[in-house]
């Protein structure tokens, strides 16, 4: 069973001024397929923060898989891809790719996105968009090459037991 954490990156609901739909979207997707959600987490877009979330969950929460949501834009406050390139040793640019592929079928908007993909350690960090339908289209589209991918990553083999 593979390990995830959640991050959303969001101003308001780290205030509780908006609800966090998109992360409850991930949540619902990943453990529908049997990962197990570790840690799900709502922070504000504050590069650091988002940062240090992300290597502790990687580091001490030895989570497989980070998804995040939310700060992928044009916004100065959009600062989820920074914090994520400054996590990774090593960039996975074709999942980040394969998402805006796909979602350029979707909405041209979709080139606005400035998301990521990379490896710290043994696990794999992935900015997903911040809305709910576009996470759900975006992650429902790479969730089973991500399987494989896990796998690799993590020294398993298809039966996911660790």
């Amino acid at each position: 069973m593979f390990r995830v954490g959640i991050i959303t990156a969001s101003d308001k609901g780290s205030i509780g001024e908006r609800e966090d739909i998109s992360g409850k979207t991930i949540r619902e997707i990943v453990e529908s397929k049997g990962y197990k959600v570790e840690k799900s987490i709502i922070l504000p877009d504050d590069e650091k923060t988002i940062l240090d979330e992300m290597i502790y969950m990687a580091d001490e929460l030895k989570v497989d898989l980070i998804l995040t949501t939310g700060g992928t834009g044009f916004s100065t406050r959009d600062v989820t891809p920074e914090a994520t390139i400054k996590a990774c040793d090593r960039m996975a640019n074709g999942i980040a790719e394969a998402i805006r592929y796909y979602s350029l079928g979707i909405t041209q908007r979709a080139m606005l996105s400035r998301a990521v993909s990379g490896i710290r350690g043994e696990t794999l960090i992935i900015n997903l968009p911040g809305s709910p339908k576009a996470v759900k289209e975006s992650l429902e589209y790479i969730i089973d090459s991500l399987h494989h991918g896990l796998e690799i990553l993590t020294g398993q083999t298809g039966d996911c037991a660790r």
